[in-house]
């Protein structure tokens, strides 16, 4: 496999969607509260985060086959293979809910495998997800899954957790929706309402699993735009598992590519167009395929 330049070159204000607005400041400082800003950081010598030689079996299926890779800060990193070959599964391993038989996985330089489920809890206020079906509480308001992580944290008063809730879905393009109840929302407005509770968390990193699965252009191409927003105003670090390559192309500074359950390639994106793995150019010819008109 090809290795990733440890120190990639930011994403440049030409590479972000011009039709999508830089956030204000005051958003900002909703994402980040009082801690440092995630580009401002001091650069470390190891990578943010790092599964290495990672094997997992559900019963006798082996989901991931000896997987490595790594994120470094501020970059973004997608995920891209077939429906099956381990995508989300790794997503699961470094949120902790999946435990894999064998590797090691580090975030930060420190290895978690082992973390019992309280130091995970305190490792998931740095890394959130947003996960395919939104995870959202079916009982409660878009404004109260919002506010919940604000609530839980504390320190605010109730009028200013409404505040920073009203920015965020405002950031996500579903402030209409604020009173609405998940079920009454679209897959894609789901997700966008999932993104701005995700932040309402105050992340570090952010995982996104299969977001413009089965949602409109319109918002795919606001999602893409914001997570671009959000590596080029804040530094932030993502991991983007897709099946949509031009997606993809659009943040990727790196690339790992599944095929049963194996990295066939890790490296820059640039790279991966060119590879002449067989695998690889199969999957870009079927995601560029176009059905031909009546």
């Amino acid at each position: 496999m090809a290795a990733p330049d440890p120190n990639p070159e930011p994403l440049s204000d030409s590479s972000v969607d011009p039709n999508v607005p830089e956030i204000g400041d005051e958003v900002l400082a909703d994402i980040v509260g009082d801690k440092p800003i995630p580009a401002e950081e001091e650069l470390t010598s190891w990578p943010l985060i790092s599964f290495s030689h990672v094997s997992m079996w559900f019963g006798e299926r082996k989901v991931l086959d000896n997987v490595s890779f790594q994120v470094n800060r501020g970059e973004t990193l997608c995920i891209l293979g077939r429906s099956g070959v381990g995508k989300s599964v790794s997503l699961r391993i470094l949120m902790g809910f999946l435990k894999p038989q064998v590797g090691s996985i580090r975030v930060d330089g420190q290895e978690i495998n082992q973390y019992t489920e309280e130091e995970m809890n305190i490792l998931r206020k740095r890394i959130t997800m947003v996960f395919q079906n939104g995870a959202l509480f079916d009982s409660m308001t878009v404004r109260e899954n919002v506010a919940f992580p604000l609530r839980e944290r504390g320190g605010q008063e109730e009028d200013q957790i409404l505040q920073v809730v009203d920015r965020l879905l405002a950031l996500v393009g579903a402030e209409e929706a604020a009173e609405s109840l998940p079920a009454s929302l679209s897959t894609g407005r789901k997700r966008a309402v999932a993104i701005a509770r995700a932040l309402a968390s105050q992340p570090e990193i952010v995982l996104y699993d299969e977001p413009t699965t089965m949602v409109d252009p319109l918002i795919a191409r606001r999602m893409g735009g914001l997570i671009q927003r959000l590596k080029q105003q804040l530094g932030f670090s993502a991991i983007v598992v897709t099946h949509d390559m031009r997606f993809a192309e659009r943040l990727a500074d790196t690339v790992l590519f599944l095929n049963e359950g194996r990295a066939a390639f890790f490296g820059p994106l640039k790279d991966f167009l060119a590879s002449p793995d067989p695998h690889i150019q199969q999957f870009l010819t079927l995601d560029a395929y176009v059905l031909p008109s009546a």
